[in-house]
């Protein structure tokens, strides 16, 4: 990749408030850690929790496979939210869970974006002339062997027959946002991303979406983290969920999956 893309990557990644660690967190703070793709719906969860009960939430936000496995090295995070049932089940077979409290809270699409409101609609098929389309630039996607926006898209393109055309013209990012940013600033003409990424964002548009048997399910499972202490930790899994949280998710793009039983 460009020398010029990645400093683009790493400049908007931090302007975005995306972080790969833990934030700092006062003692009585609780600590989530949840997937780059819930930012902009979370932050306003989190925000209206925290002005009902008082009880302030700090969330790291980064790609699913990043977050696992800091938890799985010890991070002190309180719940984990995933992108992928893939990533929460890593961590539950490691025991780094509280499996009974593991619930899917939201589904989601998988989108193609183009820089630009008013991008025109494209047909994608194996016919579709994807590097044609691309010109002289990339498409941007999340990680596509570890993060799950990244995995999801690869797989559907292959299952049109298009990855093969593709695969040495796409920007790698390491979350579904920072993908989001490069076609948001025309970076990159394309980019692959959720349908709540593209809502999150004005300065894209949505010129496809991929069938949904083009790719495994996208479910957001959430889980305690086994060594969470914090009282309240049940609690705010179980607002994520609330009627109040579901109507802010579903205007962000997600679609909830209350009462669908656990990943």
């Amino acid at each position: 990749m460009p020398a010029r893309l990645i400093r683009r990557m790493v400049g908007m990644l931090v302007a975005a408030g995306l972080t790969l660690s833990a934030v700092g967190a006062r003692a009585d703070d609780m600590l989530v850690f949840a997937a780059a793709s819930l930012k902009t719906a979370l932050d306003q969860v989190a925000m209206d929790w925290g002005s009902q009960t008082g009880t302030a939430v700090r969330i790291s936000y980064a790609g699913s496979s990043s977050l696992a496995r800091q938890i799985e090295q010890g991070a002190p995070a309180d719940i984990f939210i995933s992108a992928s049932v893939d990533w929460m089940d890593y961590l539950q077979h490691a025991e780094m869970i509280r499996a009974d409290t593991r619930t899917n809270i939201l589904g989601n699409r998988l989108v193609l974006i183009a820089h630009g409101r008013n991008a025109p609609g494209i047909s994608l098929g194996p016919k579709t002339d994807l590097p044609g389309l691309l010109g002289d630039g990339r498409l941007a996607m999340a990680l596509v062997d570890s993060v799950p926006a990244g995995i999801y898209g690869k797989e559907a393109l292959s299952n049109l027959g298009l990855w093969d055309t593709v695969s040495t013209r796409v920007a790698q990012t390491d979350n579904v946002r920072a993908a989001l940013a490069l076609v948001s600033s025309g970076e990159a003409p394309f980019g692959i991303v959720y349908a709540s990424d593209a809502v999150a964002d004005d300065a894209v548009s949505v010129v496809s979406t991929f069938a949904e048997d083009s790719h495994a399910p996208i479910i957001y499972p959430a889980a305690i983290v086994r060594t969470s202490m914090h009282p309240d930790a049940k609690a705010f899994l179980d607002f994520l969920i609330s009627p109040a949280a579901v109507e802010i998710f579903r205007a962000q793009g997600f679609a909830p999956l209350t009462g669908q039983g656990d990943g």
